[in-house]
């Protein structure tokens, strides 16, 4: 049985690493709730052994990383209390070894990053970084037609974490030497990976990201497209997931698709207005699909070359004042408020 510290040490990771995550995850059941606070904390402490400034030989960290998954999988007994949780977590859960295998080996090629030539080999790195946590969650999550759910699990996934790399551009070439913009997209628009390195934001650089970008939303249609097959209870959360990481793009539309000056990010004010959009529409539409074009910064119908001159503005849908909208909304806000400060 997983116990309360083991919950509040789990917790504690997530809420100092993800708030993006930890925000949507308070919405959640208690049931997917705490399972999802050990998931997480699992994947920031592999993560972390990749991530930190001032990494070992990378022979060492390829032993921590096999140390981690032996713990993860009770193939070690370990006294670390997020990998006993999480091994419990995935036995309870049915979680296949193959999963956290496939998770572990898309840290292990972080250790010495070497860039992609093409998103399809990108895509081979996104099985085990961001498609094996949907599939986990969707063990978590249980529904009813988890065959159904499946592609529509990895196409959200694949969309959030390529979401993560197009705003992370600066921060991984500076603190981790990686560059997750695939060469071919680069060379496409005259560019290189080079002026990614350098920080250089050229006419190529910026095009090359609008068209990370654009891919991007496609695998957010895919991928809002199938929230409906989740358990009820856990759509709205997974919906207000979608939103939070989508509205990035907002801002990186507002900077000219400038990623290598800055990190975009969101703050407190941002969440809130988010929250209060996708909140408001989810409870008119009760269609998690309707509600994420209704209150997300990606449109139905894909941008095509002569939006680019024009780019669509940011979800900014008009909703009705007074005190309708504030008793249906004082309820999440002040959640959210109180998540935020935590």
């Amino acid at each position: 049985m997983v116990t309360d510290e083991q919950l509040r040490a789990s917790r504690a990771i997530q809420r100092r690493t993800g708030r993006t995550f930890h925000v949507a995850t308070r919405f959640l059941p208690e049931r997917a709730r705490y399972p999802t606070y050990v998931l997480y904390a699992f994947f920031r402490v592999a993560d972390e052994v990749v991530d930190d400034p001032d990494p070992g030989p990378p022979e060492e960290l390829r032993a921590e990383l096999a140390r981690l998954r032996e713990a993860a999988t009770g193939e070690r007994e370990t006294d670390d209390p997020v990998l006993a949780a999480f091994d419990e977590m995935r036995e309870r859960h049915g979680i296949p070894d193959r999963e956290v295998e496939e998770f572990v080996a898309a840290m292990e090629a972080d250790v010495e990053p070497d860039g992609y030539d093409t998103y399809e080999d990108l895509r081979s790195y996104l099985r085990g970084s961001s498609v094996a946590v949907a599939y986990m969650m969707l063990a978590v999550m249980d529904p009813e037609d988890s065959e159904a759910a499946r592609p529509h699990a990895r196409a959200l996934a694949e969309a959030f974490q390529l979401t993560n790399f197009l705003r992370d551009v600066r921060e991984d070439v500076t603190e981790y030497g990686r560059i997750y913009i695939p060469r071919e997209t680069l060379q496409a628009h005259g560019a290189s990976t080079d002026d990614i390195a350098d920080l250089r934001h050229s006419a190529g650089v910026t095009a090359a990201v609008r068209a990370e970008l654009r891919r991007t939303e496609e695998r957010y249609r895919e991928g809002v497209a199938g929230i409906e097959y989740l358990p009820e209870d856990c759509q709205f959360p997974v919906l207000l997931s979608a939103v939070l990481y989508a509205e990035h793009h907002r801002l990186i539309r507002e900077r000219g698709y400038d990623v290598v000056s800055a990190t975009p990010s969101l703050g407190l004010g941002d969440y809130l207005r988010v929250l209060a959009r996708t909140w408001w529409h989810w409870r008119r539409e009760r269609d998690p699909e309707a509600a994420f074009y209704r209150a997300s910064a990606v449109s139905r119908e894909a941008e095509t070359d002569s939006d680019a001159e024009t780019d669509p503005p940011s979800a900014t849908p008009t909703e009705p004042a007074g005190h309708r909208l504030g008793r249906a909304l004082r309820s999440p806000l002040g959640r959210a408020v109180d998540i935020l400060r935590s």
